[in-house]
């Protein structure tokens, strides 16, 4: 597979048949949440991780029996800690004194330099806590640690929004871009997956469009609930709370200058909680079919992006008040495009956009996985005559790192308009 990965991964549609992804299974990270830490670690709540871990069990067994070849993110690193220097990459870049502290670096490294690949990716997404440091790999350091207190000080933060694959890491057509994430917590995540595609031998030789966490992006953030790569050459950014307009003027040049993408065209949305994402308020269901929530869409001002051959070899189209799916409709050579808003009156409708009621996982055109919880808009899908089937999200959709977005699409068909 590595010798042509480039040419057998990609995702060049949003509604095409979904042939692999990536998960990641609540865990050690989601264990760690509590009261006092959930809100800095974007949850809403603390996790009943035993639900969770059903629940999303549940989740991949109805893709499994779709089909769908599904990889697991702990296993996957673990088999990353397996080739030779991948192990000594990724710790001499997270075990070092800014992150771990003066006179803990080399007892920390000691110590993980011990333990099996499995129980290593455990810590490296769950967190690596002071309290787990074994007593002969200790230095007086550790006791300028608040451990006696009730607080819980990390040598490696846990990081349980990798529960939300989608949004570290994108692909884009043939290739993927690294994301810098928006919000503290989640900025560690995208350097386990530079490793793993740095190392692991399915994916060593993916083509990377931008990005790259180890360098320094300031107010350029980038997070894949934003970004759909439709087909015809056209992808659609949200221009949200969390994808900024430095980032997405830099990722449509790379792709525009690498001939990915023909155009782009930007969601200017309100940067609050509720269009985090713009997978959280449109998404396609069907070739020519779309759920949106109309309150954050009807006030969207839709840009069109173009390659140029003026520097910075970007033209930006200000499309004015012609509305976002007409818009998209015409770069994909449609008509028009059937909308399903968010079901309800304006107070289930707010609560059905809240549970993520606009954001679903398509398995195939007009087959798609939704919260449970959705029933207003579920029935609307299902009248429409897509084929909608249920995860429950009690659980999953507690944190706001990342919403409903728990698979990153690795290989995905293309669609004919």
């Amino acid at each position: 597979m590595t010798e042509s990965v480039s040419a057998t991964y990609g995702v060049h549609s949003e509604v095409g048949r979904l042939r692999k992804v990536l998960v990641c299974a609540p865990g050690l990270a989601h264990r760690r949440l509590t009261p006092t830490n959930n809100d800095e670690l974007l949850f809403d709540d603390v996790m009943w991780v035993e639900n969770a871990q059903r629940d999303h069990a549940d989740f991949v067994n109805k893709l499994t029996q779709r089909g769908v070849d599904v990889v697991e993110l702990h296993a996957l690193l673990a088999e990353t800690m397996q080739v030779d220097g991948a192990r000594d990459w990724l710790l001499d870049r997270k075990i070092e004194v800014n992150h771990v502290g003066l006179g803990l670096v080399d007892g920390t490294r000691a110590y993980l330099e011990t333990l099996p690949p499995q129980r290593l990716a455990e810590f490296l997404i769950g967190g690596l806590a002071t309290q787990d440091l074994p007593e002969e790999f200790r230095s007086g350091y550790i006791s300028l640690a608040r451990e006696s207190t009730g607080a819980r000080e990390y040598l490696m933060p846990p990081l349980p929004n990798t529960l939300y694959t989608r949004d570290t890491t994108c692909w884009l057509y043939g290739g993927l871009t690294m994301n810098p994430l928006y919000w503290p917590a989640r900025k560690d995540e995208t350097l386990i997956y530079k490793a793993i595609y740095e190392f692991h031998p399915d994916f060593e030789g993916s083509t990377i469009w931008w990005g790259d966490p180890e360098q320094e992006w300031g107010q350029a953030t980038f997070e894949g609930g934003d970004v759909m790569p439709v087909g015809n050459g056209v992808v659609l950014v949200g221009m949200s709370e969390r994808t900024s307009r430095q980032a997405i003027t830099q990722v449509a040049a790379a792709l525009f200058a690498q001939g990915a993408a023909e155009r782009v065209i930007i969601a200017g949305m309100p940067k609050l909680r509720a269009a985090m994402h713009l997978d959280t308020v449109f998404t396609f269901v069907d070739r020519d079919i779309v759920t949106l929530y109309p309150t954050i869409m009807d006030a969207v001002h839709t840009f069109t992006l173009l390659p140029s051959d003026r520097s910075p070899g970007v033209d930006v189209v200000d499309e004015g008040t012609t509305p976002f799916v007409d818009v998209v409709a015409k770069a994909l050579g449609l008509p028009s495009v059937q909308v399903i808003d968010t079901g309800g009156d304006v107070y289930q409708s707010e609560r059905q956009q809240w549970d993520s009621g606009n954001n679903a996982v398509a398995l195939e055109p007009g087959v798609v996985f939704t919260y449970d919880r959705n029933t207003l808009t579920n029935t609307l899908l299902r009248k429409a005559g897509v084929e909608v089937i249920t995860i429950v999200g009690a659980e999953l959709g507690r944190g706001r790192g990342g919403g409903h977005c728990m698979t990153c699409p690795i290989i995905r068909d293309a669609v004919d308009f």
